[in-house]
């Protein structure tokens, strides 16, 4: 079973985590966090009597910078580490700047408390992913970014990026995490249909924990997904939106919500979305 190691971002428990995999080619991580977790993810790595020194691989579901943002800094310390990541993605490891000024544009002058410096990553370290990594099925899942893959196990566990949504336990309610700038609802679907098509045994959720029931899983977040896609199609504010999608959410989820965000992130890459397609081509 994967090792997961919170990563206390915000100085919180269950918000983001990272997956610890021993493999055969060496120890890897499953995302990794941003920068400024970067100290308890060492501290967690020492509870384990290992450090980064003795880290081979990390294995990039997506490139926002709570799943990709310490990558940089990982490899700074150790450049032996290999970074696998999707050929979109792959160019904004090498060269962030874009990344981060369109991020900075979102987050405002949260970024540095919430994400770090960003480092970029030596092309040399890069290692683009195909159907097997690893030895490890890894698949495209589109949808919540244009760069977004997937990892499943040989014992059906998936690690799910944010492919399926998100929750804080000990709540089970799930969040879908529509950012900007490349939702793409369609896409989306097709993903949710290639991961339902291989039955996973437990979804590997980075916000927060192992999911044991994965087809009642995927059922909600796909209705929920498409109820809150509906809200803004309508054409909402994003107060509207929020208070409507957010009205049987519990105190503990709407807590960490409001720490990331995440409904206003969430209207505006909807918003985005509808009026693209909206667009005349």
């Amino acid at each position: 079973m994967p090792e997961l190691l919170d990563l206390h971002f915000l100085g919180e428990e269950q918000l983001v985590g990272t997956y610890l995999l021993d493999l055969d080619d060496g120890l890897t991580l499953v995302d990794c966090g941003p920068a400024t977790t970067l100290p308890v993810l060492e501290k967690r790595l020492g509870e384990l009597d290992l450090g980064v020194a003795d880290l081979r691989h990390l294995l990039l579901t997506h490139i926002h910078f709570d799943h990709a943002g310490a990558a940089g800094a990982l490899v700074a310390a150790n450049p032996r580490i290999k970074v696998h990541v999707s050929e979109q993605g792959a160019p904004h490891m090498i060269d962030p700047e874009r990344l981060e000024r369109s991020a900075r544009r979102l987050y405002g002058d949260m970024f540095d408390l919430l994400w770090g410096p960003v480092t970029p990553v030596p092309a040399e370290n890069i290692e683009l992913v195909g159907r097997r990594v690893l030895g490890l099925e890894c698949f495209p899942t589109p949808g919540h970014a244009v760069h977004h893959v997937c990892y499943m196990d040989a014992e059906g566990t998936l690690f799910a990026g944010d492919s399926v949504g998100v929750r804080w336990p000990p709540s089970d309610y799930i969040l879908p995490a529509t950012p900007p700038p490349d939702v793409d609802l369609e896409a989306w679907h097709t993903s949710l249909d290639e991961i339902e098509r291989r039955v996973p045994d437990t979804l590997a959720l980075p916000h927060f924990g192992l999911v044991e029931e994965p087809e009642e899983h995927l059922k909600i977040f796909r209705h929920r997904l498409m109820l809150w896609a509906e809200i803004v199609r309508r054409g909402v504010s994003a107060r509207e939106f929020a208070d409507e999608a957010s009205r049987d959410i519990d105190s503990q989820t709407a807590r960490f919500s409001e720490l990331t965000d995440l409904l206003r992130h969430s209207y505006l890459g909807l918003k985005r979305y509808w009026s693209t397609a909206a667009a005349p081509s």
